[in-house]
Formats: structure tokens, sequence, C-alpha cells
């Protein structure tokens, strides 16, 4: 085995004949030590071939003890040091709220996966996040985030909590050539359009949309044109290559060249799944987003509301 190779949790998975939620287990404990490449997170192969050595070290009768044993007792604050947190999704701000955990509870080390809402809230079922973020419309209610909270996290104990609102809207081309102002305006034909990946919150927000105004997904040229971030988006209409996209007010001024049509305030939430070891540092998580210096620092980025950062909105 090469040491300059590495493996993705999938691979490691398939290598060890163990599901990939144990792999998760092994790199939250600090078994397997780990770091991230883009949205995937990876193990050296030097470190799995550690790992493997260790546990052929362990005694079978010594295993053998420990599994009809009583379950040991939770782990103290110093066995778990450095101990990593998953936190999901894409805005800056939760950059700056990993910054400001790592600095506040020096038992944890801030790890950032780069997925959409969905796609978070289905890797906390599995139990693969500690935080995730969302910002998912159900259109029939007009609801932000709980109604697919509550239909994925059944049987899990957890908190929400608002992190921001922002606007959402649509990314068109200086001066708005097509005047779009509404959402049924995407029906208009010519348009060229640019999308999100599925499961991302932008999506799931043009998805809801277009089914309330009667819109099907194939009367948009471009409904497969796939970007996965805002960011994309907003480049793809400044650069020429798309009429319209969906996306927050924030990528528009960092893109520059491309103007913003705001239709609806979003609300942008975190979920903390509740257990033993989370619940010794989830009030101090609290604490920081409910801060005068946390909130100060999301004050200098334009196009966030805090009117209730911190505020809990629901608890199992």
């Amino acid at each position: 085995m090469s040491n300059d190779m590495s493996y993705t949790t999938e691979e490691i998975a398939k290598l060890l004949k163990i599901s990939k939620l144990t792999v998760y287990d092994l790199i939250k404990k600090g078994e397997l030590p780990s770091y991230r490449v883009g949205k995937q997170m990876r193990v050296d192969a030097a470190d799995l071939e550690a790992y493997k050595q260790r546990t052929r070290t362990v005694p079978v009768l010594v295993q053998s003890i420990q599994t009809h044993s009583p379950a040991p007792a939770q782990p103290s604050v110093s066995d778990t040091a450095n101990r990593p947190i998953v936190i999901t999704g894409h805005d800056i701000s939760l950059d700056i709220l990993a910054k400001h955990m790592e600095k506040a509870i020096p038992s944890i080390r801030p790890l950032r996966s780069f997925v959409g809402s969905l796609d978070s809230l289905i890797s906390m079922y599995r139990g693969e996040a500690d935080i995730v973020s969302t910002h998912l419309l159900d259109g029939d209610t007009g609801e932000y985030n709980l109604p697919y909270i509550r239909r994925l996290l059944v049987g899990s104990s957890y908190v929400v909590v608002n992190l921001l609102s922002r606007h959402a809207g649509l990314y068109v081309q200086p001066g708005n050539p097509f005047d779009l102002k509404q959402w049924s305006d995407l029906s208009r034909p010519g348009l060229r359009f640019v999308n999100r990946e599925k499961g991302s919150g932008a999506r799931v927000l043009l998805d809801e949309q277009i089914r309330l105004h009667g819109i099907r997904p194939e009367q948009l040229a471009g409904y497969d044109n796939i970007q996965t971030n805002h960011l994309g988006v907003a480049t793809k209409v400044a650069s020429g290559d798309a009429d319209v996209g969906v996306g927050i007010e924030k990528a528009a001024s960092i893109v520059g060249q491309v103007d913003f049509i705001p239709l609806i305030q979003e609300r942008y939430d975190l979920v903390l799944l509740k257990t033993t070891w989370s619940q010794t540092w989830i009030p101090t998580l609290l604490q920081i987003l409910q801060s005068d210096t946390f909130k100060k620092e999301l004050q200098s980025i334009p196009g966030f509301d805090l009117s209730r950062t911190g505020e809990i909105l629901f608890e199992t």
C-alpha cells in the first residue's frame, strides 16, 4: 500500500467491509485521521494502515470481554479533545461560526462539509453530521425548513435555531432585458436558464415555485444546466451564458455585472443533533449565535437579516 494514496469514506467502507456510517463514526472519534478535499472527506493510506495495525493488536479475549460488558461510560472532556464536529452547508456565515466555535470550545474541531440543504438533513439522519444548515421552502404551507426536518429526522432528538434570513430571487443580466419581475415570468419562451443541483435549497425553491405557478421543468431551457453553488449560477448569468437563475442576493454583489430581483425572504436555520456528547457544547454554541460579537461580524456582510439570529424555533 503506497503512503501517497488516500481513500474516500466509501472506499474505506468497502476495504474494511463496514458501513459508511461506521467510517464516519471512526473519523468523529479521532481513530481515523481525515481531511477534506472539495466535498470529499479523505483518509491517507498510512493512517488507514496504522488503524488496522492498532485493531490487530487488541487481544481476542479483551474484545470478547468488551462485547459482553456493560456499555462504557461517556468519554470525559479530556477524552474528546479536538473531536470533530461536522457542519454542513455553503454559506460564509458557517465559516464564521466554525471559527467562533473553535475558539470558544477547545474540545471540538469543526469540519465543514459543502453539501446542499436536503442532503444535509439526510446526512444528519444517517449520523454523518452534527450541525446542518437548511433553507428549504414548503410551497404548500409557505413554511421554511420545519416541514422537511420533521419528515426526515423522525425519531431523532434535535434543536432548530435560526442563523439568519436573506433575500432569494432571480439573477438577471444588467438592466433586466427580459423585464423579469415574478416567478411566473420564468415561463416566457426564449429564456436560457441555469439551475442548481438536486437537494440544494435554491433548487427546492425553484421547483416549488414553478409547481405552484403551473410551469413544467421541460418549459425551462437550461433546467438541466447545473451549477453547484450560488456564485456559479450568478457567474453564468453575468457572463451571458444564461439569462436567468435562482440564488441569493449576496452572490450577485460578489460576482458583479449581474442584477438581482428579490422575490422571497428565506429563513436559513441550523439543526443541532442532540446527543449526550453534543449537549455538552450546544449551550455554548447558542451563546455564540446570540452574542453581539458574532452578530457584528455577520452585519459586515450585506444581505443578511439577523433579527432572529440565535432564536430557538423548535426542539424535540
